[in-house]
């Protein structure tokens, strides 16, 4: 399983938080309604903060 630093764990929380109260907004200005979005916000704003958030998986592409 993929490790998120403490301060990360933390920033997605506060991001998921808002997403709960109904805060949260995309980057267009419209209010988020899917919680897939909402996690992928609160990863997004962490790696810009410089906190430690692990790579996404590499695809497994098969070269002919």
């Amino acid at each position: 399983m993929a490790k998120y630093s403490k301060k990360a764990q933390e920033k997605i929380g506060e991001v998921m938080h808002e997403f709960k109260e109904g805060k949260l907004k995309s980057s267009s200005g419209k209010k988020v309604k899917d919680r897939k979005q909402a996690v992928a916000i609160g990863i997004s704003e962490a790696k810009e903060a410089g906190l430690k958030v692990p790579a996404q998986p590499k695809k497994n592409v098969v070269k002919k």
